[in-house]
């Protein structure tokens, strides 16, 4: 028991994402897909670099 509530708030949330029209910015969205945003960040340190060896766990022993 005490499941219709929740089933219902569900339903609710479920209908409400099926039937609504959120304002898409395709703009946006374009730039994403394309790669061309200017402050992409991949991981890479400042001069584009990756550190594979630095230790996880170097925190410890400071």
């Amino acid at each position: 028991m005490g499941r219709g509530r929740a089933k219902a708030k569900q339903t609710k949330v479920a209908r409400e994402l099926k039937y609504s029209s959120p304002q898409t910015d395709f703009q946006s969205l374009q730039r994403e897909l394309s790669g061309t945003d200017a402050d992409d960040s991949d991981g890479l340190d400042t001069n584009g670099v990756e550190e594979p060896w630095v230790d996880e766990d170097d925190w410890r022993r400071r």
